[in-house]
């Protein structure tokens, strides 16, 4: 029997596997799988499709899969749940392989697009850098607190300070590339920095990079590079 449909348990050491064939019959069932023999077995697999919970690790493993001929699909878990058998028959890996087996072949089932290696690479840079920033709050909000212990009490500020944060960032790359460039916002940017300081040119392309991004999905229009 030709493996059709297969669900994989995603794990750190130890994998299960549930495949079915043509008619939903179980043909492929292997509830332990080491980490170092799944590419293997999964390769010598004649083309079919392949599901896995969009977990750690699936955007590696469903890239090399789809190297070997297969259809990757993942799906989030909270829509793998409900194919769960319920009770303590339904906690385990095996019973967690034949669920996700069952829902990548739902008509109806809502998948997550598989990230490159280069996606993954960026959401890690943005995820790092985040969880400085949120170190960095911490630490000022027990400062905040000590101080207003002595009567100092400091302003909060409003807004998404993540988003400010990527806008100032983007301006900073604008302006240290405006230099080179003779189109309108670069010799406005340029400008504006040697007559106002670097910071408040920087706070300036910003705010222009908001307002444009806004107007765009305002109206409903694509980039058009200015000239």
């Amino acid at each position: 029997m030709t493996v059709v449909f297969l669900g994989i348990d995603l794990a750190k050491n130890v994998f299960a596997l549930h495949g079915v064939d043509a008619a939903g019959k179980p043909c492929l069932v292997r509830p332990q799988v080491r980490r170092d023999q799944l590419a293997e077995l999964v390769a010598r697999l004649p083309p079919c499709t392949i599901g896995m919970e969009a977990c750690s690790g699936a955007h590696h493993w469903a890239r090399q899969f789809a190297g070997f001929g297969h259809a990757v699909r993942l799906m989030a878990p909270k829509f793998v749940a409900p194919y769960r058998m319920s009770g303590r028959r339904g906690k385990n890996d095996a019973a967690d392989a034949a669920a996700i087996c069952e829902a990548v072949q739902r008509p109806s089932m809502r998948f997550v697009p598989i990230k490159s290696e280069l996606s993954q690479c960026r959401l890690a840079i943005h995820t790092v850098r985040q969880g400085w920033v949120k170190a960095r709050t911490a630490t000022i909000n027990r400062l905040r607190g000590l101080m207003s212990e002595f009567g100092i009490v400091l302003p909060l500020k409003a807004g998404d300070s993540y988003l400010r944060t990527l806008l100032i960032l983007g301006a900073r790359a604008t302006l240290a590339a405006a230099a080179r460039k003779k189109d309108r916002l670069s010799r406005w940017a340029v400008a504006l920095s040697e007559r106002r300081g670097y910071w408040k040119a920087v706070v300036a392309v910003a705010a222009k990079n908001a307002r444009m991004a806004w107007a765009m999905l305002a109206k409903g229009e694509d980039f058009k590079p200015v000239t």
